[in-house]
């Protein structure tokens, strides 16, 4: 939530830089303003009749002891009882709206970043590796893995629906394997400490990271008289774990990753997205949170995208990585980068982490606070998120980008101590087996 003091002083130059993330702002941001303008003209009022009451009584009480009649000062102050209580409640209304209206408006871009509508003005800082050339037209990961019997597509939508898949055999170790890859790398190497959290949370947990109010239709919600939502990815949990708290200023900055599974609807997406294990309802992530002072807040992005580019490196995985346009950020976020995987049969490259410096805006909404050494007054914390990384995205592009002319498709060298030593899976007996082979 941003900061309503700097919309109020600054309304001009907050409603600019709200703009350029696009259109729609304008009436939510004007109506804020209008509600901040009849809050302050209905205070200043509502304290002089509360002072005026005040002092009415203190004379009706010496009239009382001096059996004096204070009948016109008992009037006017049931008047004045009648007008505040009015005046309490139009800035009880004005309040709750005000509170709504701040939740539904996003974080400021920082001045880093570039002004554009959407991903075709996203700005590439850098790439890694180069796409390899095939001898042969590549499968899309689909067809690879139920070729080599190691995903069925068919049989999890029988049961789950569409955009649901099951992996069997040497897929769903290659998955454990993703995993403890890692978060071995996150916590041996990185710094991370890792969690376990919880996942379902509440509507307030929702709320402190930005995806309630305004995205409500993207979330899976618990039926019944529970206040409990599935969590759309691990930055929920994990950066609600310090809800309500004031941190140590020389703790900071707290690192932590957690694997998951994520929930999410996916509403609005078409196309190829929904084909395979591009966009699905159930998905696993290795997420990245932080906690940093506001002066590291940026330093600290840049480690963490560094931290999750260095997954696709030891993966052997082209990719490149991208500075978002303000058209093209997330709700809450002040600044991302996406990194993006090469897919072959897409011939393009596709996004399979976003790692993002929400400044204070999480943390005002979630209460997150800190002291710096020697006491004075709580700060804000700045909070950051990213994927460390996607690991149904890297599974996919595992496959494409490893296969070989035979279907079967070459275990990464940084994979094979989790696989135990073995480097190829092939369609051997139908079960997306493990065997030796050349590489690529």
């Amino acid at each position: 939530m941003l900061d309503p003091a700097l919309l109020r002083d600054q309304f001009d130059h907050v409603r600019d830089r709200l703009l350029t993330r696009g259109p729609g702002l304008e009436p939510l941001l004007e109506r804020l303003a209008t509600l901040d303008a009849e809050r302050r003209r209905i205070l200043p009022e509502a304290e002089t009749l509360k002072r005026d009451r005040n002092q009415a009584g203190e004379e009706i009480a010496r009239r009382k002891r001096a059996g004096e009649d204070a009948g016109d000062l008992l009037e006017a102050n049931k008047a004045r009882a009648e007008t505040i209580k009015r005046m309490d409640g139009e800035l009880a209304s004005i309040e709750d709206e005000r509170r709504d209206l701040l939740l539904r408006v996003p974080n400021l871009p920082h001045e880093s970043v570039p002004v554009g509508s959407g991903a075709a003005e996203n700005v590439e800082v850098r790439r890694h590796g180069e796409p390899r050339r095939f001898e042969f037209p590549p499968k899309d990961h689909v067809e690879l893995a139920t070729s080599l019997g190691i995903a069925d597509f068919e049989r999890a939508a029988r049961m789950s629906g569409a955009r649901f898949y099951a992996l069997i055999g040497a897929g769903a170790r290659l998955t454990r394997a993703l995993i403890s890859f890692m978060l071995d790398l996150h916590t041996g190497e990185h710094g991370y400490t890792e969690v376990e959290p919880p996942q379902l949370v509440k509507s307030a947990a929702l709320v402190g990271t930005g995806n309630l109010p305004k995205f409500e239709q993207d979330l899976f919600r618990v039926a019944g008289d529970w206040d409990l939502y599935l969590i759309p990815t691990a930055e929920v949990p994990l950066t609600n774990l310090h809800r309500e708290e004031t941190i140590d200023a020389r703790a900071l900055p707290i690192k932590y990753t957690a694997f998951t599974p994520c929930y999410r609807s996916e509403a609005g997406s078409y196309g190829q997205d929904t084909r395979g294990l591009i966009r699905v309802h159930q998905f696993y992530k290795v997420e990245l949170v932080k906690f940093a002072l506001p002066a590291e807040s940026h330093d600290e992005l840049e480690k963490m995208t560094r931290d999750a580019e260095a997954v696709l490196t030891r993966l052997g995985l082209p990719h490149r990585t991208v500075l978002l346009c303000t058209g093209d950020m997330g709700f809450a976020s002040a600044k991302t980068y996406d990194i993006e995987v090469w897919l072959p049969s897409q011939n393009t490259y596709r996004e399979i982490s976003s790692c993002s410096n929400c400044e204070a805006f999480q943390a005002r909404r979630a209460e997150i606070r800190f002291r710096r050494e020697g006491g004075g007054r709580s700060e804000f914390v700045h909070t950051l998120n990213g994927s460390g990384v996607a690991v149904g995205r890297a599974l996919l592009a595992i496959l494409e980008n490893y296969q070989q002319a035979d279907g079967s498709v070459v275990v990464p060298e940084a994979l094979r101590p989790y696989m135990g030593g073995l480097e190829v899976i092939s369609r051997i007996g139908g079960a997306g087996l493990i065997s030796g082979g050349a590489g690529l």
